[in-house]
């Protein structure tokens, strides 16, 4: 795939939390996460960014295209956990947080993968990977130290898509990049980055600040 792959920096200079699942259409991936239903509004992601920022200082002219009293009676302005946006690119759907790392939860990935396979990925100053499979968190480890996996199974996710082999052959800086891309290629959920630049599918997550 040319280009930059989806999540990346450039899109969020502050760090991601991503979490893609297969077969998961975006509503019931909000769902899953959240621990509860949930009802989506959808955003685009610099009115994510104003909302998140600002909570309950949002003004109708910060985001004059959304209705302020529907994102408040919907808790978005409730600043006491993330706001969240999920989209879809063939057969996978994907979760991103910006900023923080509640979607790197072990208890997140295990929830989001019940029927399914899931794939974590946290930027946030320090870098993580997990996979899950039907609830069961096979991989989870930082790129840096791959050997150090926390996850059940580790051999599973290496042996799917190589990434320890592309790790341990490229600069120890680049371990994260080499890796996500190396699974993400790997296991099918490669997408471009346009898929984050439409409006998406947004829920806020309260409580878990």
């Amino acid at each position: 795939m040319n280009g930059r792959l989806f999540p990346n920096s450039q899109l969020y200079d502050a760090g991601y939390c991503v979490i893609f699942a297969r077969h998961i259409l975006p509503a019931d991936l909000l769902s899953r996460a959240a621990g509860r239903a949930v009802t989506p509004v959808s955003l685009s992601r610099l009115e994510a960014e104003i909302i998140q920022a600002q909570g309950e200082e949002t003004e109708e002219d910060d985001v004059p295209e959304l209705d302020l009293e529907e994102l408040r009676n919907g808790g978005f302005l409730d600043s006491s956990g993330p706001l969240v946006r999920s989209g879809t690119h063939n057969d996978w759907s994907f979760i991103v947080e910006p900023y923080g790392s509640y979607l790197a939860r072990d208890e997140v990935i295990s929830a989001v993968s019940a029927g399914t396979i899931a794939l974590s990925l946290r930027e946030t100053g320090s870098t993580w990977i997990a996979y899950a499979d039907n609830g069961t968190l096979l991989s989870s480890f930082d790129p840096l130290f791959p050997e150090q996996d926390y996850g059940t199974r580790p051999e599973v996710l290496a042996t799917l898509t190589g990434f320890r082999a592309a790790v341990d052959t490229g600069e120890r800086s680049d371990a994260y990049e080499i890796a996500r891309r190396r699974i993400q290629e790997g296991l099918g959920c490669a997408m471009p980055q346009e898929v984050d630049d439409a409006r998406l599918l947004a829920a806020r997550i309260s409580g878990v600040y």
